[in-house]
């Protein structure tokens, strides 16, 4: 909201993936920009948008796309911005903690930060807090700091909310274990599902069972025997791709995971 109801201009553009987060949509319909979808993960259908692109272009994305836990092809979306001279903006939602040097997201992973026109991170993800943060230049932080309508007009953080985002991000570097014990439940559930179901390498794990009725079903036998799993149905997500959501923590045991996967496993065969 801070950000796109701010930054981009009347006789901008503004180039969306079409899995975009909710919330990146409400903030595009504060601006006067011009904003046009482009095919998930395609930079073909990028490109095409780009050269078409009026007055100041931004290209928004997810790092990891919350509904599926996929990630954007960030190196070659930077590179193409760059080509278009256009300021790419990624939401940092879901790598926030979990990828980069103390968990500062997946752009910094891959080295890109310093080409990237603006990073979102939100706490309350992997950092277990509230909140969210801007990053970018000296000059785009004085900007919002003037002119983010949400921004100026809301309540400031209490200083307890600020405690618990430092606290949290001092113990994940103090920490570098919580990653890879994470990432080896990420791992084992995959193995135990089996590769052919999934399509993430994230904590988000996505299992397909189409319709709204048969998702709700295989949900409340997954809760009925102990899981906390919950349906996304239609229209959420576009029908015929409800599924189950699935997000890994570093607090679920091996037993529960491979109990987790048996189970999967089982609705799929009596389906």
């Amino acid at each position: 909201l801070g950000f796109f109801g701010a930054v981009p201009q009347r006789g901008d553009t503004i180039l969306y993936d079409t899995l975009i987060h909710a919330s990146i949509k409400d903030g595009m319909r504060l601006s006067n920009a011009k904003r046009y979808s482009f095919a998930h993960n395609d930079l073909d259908s990028l490109e095409k948008r780009l050269q078409k692109g009026e007055g100041q272009v931004f290209v928004v994305v997810e790092s990891v796309y919350s509904m599926d836990g996929d990630f954007a092809p960030l190196r070659e979306m930077v590179a193409l911005c760059e080509q278009y001279n256009a300021h790419l903006i990624v939401d940092e939602a879901h790598s926030t903690g979990l990828w980069g040097k103390n968990g500062a997201g997946l752009c910094c992973e891959w080295g890109i930060q310093d080409r990237v026109y603006a990073r979102i991170h939100t706490f309350g993800k992997g950092i277990g807090a509230h909140g969210a943060c801007i990053v970018g230049s000296k000059t785009l932080r004085e900007y919002l700091i003037n002119f983010s309508r949400p921004f100026i007009y809301t309540t400031s953080q209490p200083t307890h909310a600020l405690l618990a985002i430092r606290t949290s991000y001092e113990y994940i570097a103090n920490q570098p274990s919580l990653r890879k014990i994470l990432f080896h439940k990420v791992d084992l559930f995959k193995k135990e599902v089996g590769e052919s179901s999934v399509i993430s390498d994230s904590p988000i794990q996505v299992i397909f069972f189409p319709g709204n009725e048969k998702i709700r079903s295989v949900a409340k036998s997954l809760q009925d025997r102990g899981f906390d799993v919950r349906p996304v149905m239609s229209p959420t997500v576009k029908a015929g791709s409800e599924r189950l959501r699935v997000c890994l923590h570093v607090h679920n045991s091996d037993g529960d995971i491979v109990a987790l996967a048996t189970a999967l496993k089982g609705l799929r065969g009596e389906i």
